[in-house]
């Protein structure tokens, strides 16, 4: 399947290590939006990964994988989105574990289907946040300077601004996506409802909705319908 991210204004974020039913991942995949993301923070194997895209793989949507954990790569997935978290303290975030999986599998990758995204993590109390050491005490300014890094000095196809549980500044992330020229602007955070949903995606080119999706799946579904007619 040829996959082009820069027509995606809305994806669906599943987890591996949270239970979803066949009834509503068959909602999901059926729902209109441009792809499935599957990624976590924690708990996130081999067989939890492989078990959850033969079920996507029953559906024509586009499926990529976020890679959290070398050990949890499956082969089969469209695309393979590799986050580089820009605002890490920990250097392991931003080359360290790249570095180990590109030498442990660098001579079997497929580059046309590496993907990697500069993430700015701006909730502090957020898991990821947690997990990578992000510096997430930034303003518009630092997370304007992030973004122009990856996009022109690092030509990162993805800028992902996560806020990872709670609904962000959308001030920031417009003016974050403002200073992108050939980059695409991805948020996630927060978007629990059309409203927001259609919020996000005024401020963002892609709106990445996922926690809605395991508490209240008929408010997650509403999040798709976005005009689009914008970027």
């Amino acid at each position: 399947m040829i996959v082009d991210i820069r027509k995606w204004k809305h994806v669906f974020k599943l987890d591996p290590d949270r239970e979803i039913s066949d009834e509503h991942l068959d909602r999901i995949c059926l729902s209109g939006t441009d792809a499935i993301m599957v990624g976590g923070t924690t708990g996130v194997t081999f067989d939890n990964t492989v078990d959850l895209l033969a079920r996507i793989r029953q559906y024509e949507v586009p499926c990529v994988l976020e890679i959290s954990n070398r050990d949890a790569i499956v082969p089969g997935f469209d695309l393979f989105l590799i986050p580089v978290v820009l605002n890490s303290m920990d250097p392991d975030w931003i080359l360290g574990h790249h570095h180990e999986a590109i030498k442990e599998y660098g001579a079997m990758l497929n580059w046309d289907e590496i993907v990697p995204e500069g993430y700015i993590i701006l909730n502090g109390e957020a898991s990821a946040a947690k997990l990578t050491s992000a510096k997430t005490a930034l303003d518009a300014k630092d997370a304007a300077a992030y973004a122009r890094m990856a996009d022109k000095l690092f030509h990162m196809p993805i800028v992902y601004v996560e806020y990872s549980g709670i609904f962000g500044d959308m001030e920031l992330v417009r003016r974050t996506q403002s200073v992108l020229e050939d980059a695409r602007l991805f948020y996630g955070g927060g978007i629990d409802s059309l409203e927001r949903a259609r919020e996000a995606a005024e401020a963002a080119d892609t709106i990445v909705v996922g926690n809605i999706i395991y508490s209240d799946l008929e408010q997650a579904l509403q999040t798709v319908n976005l005009d689009r007619t914008g970027r």
